[in-house]
């Protein structure tokens, strides 16, 4: 199987992972998802 490309994407595919398992985990909003990054220091 081919890995995932994150070329054109605004984040680094590391954030992108950790808020895709966010989501899929506790299965809040992307919005809550934003906030709990920002909150963790990530600018978004």
């Amino acid at each position: 199987m081919k890995p995932i490309s994150f070329k054109r994407h605004r984040f680094p595919s590391d954030i992108i992972h950790h808020a895709v398992w966010l989501h899929a985990r506790f299965t809040p909003s992307f919005r809550d998802i934003e906030d709990m990054l920002t909150e963790s220091g990530v600018q978004c």
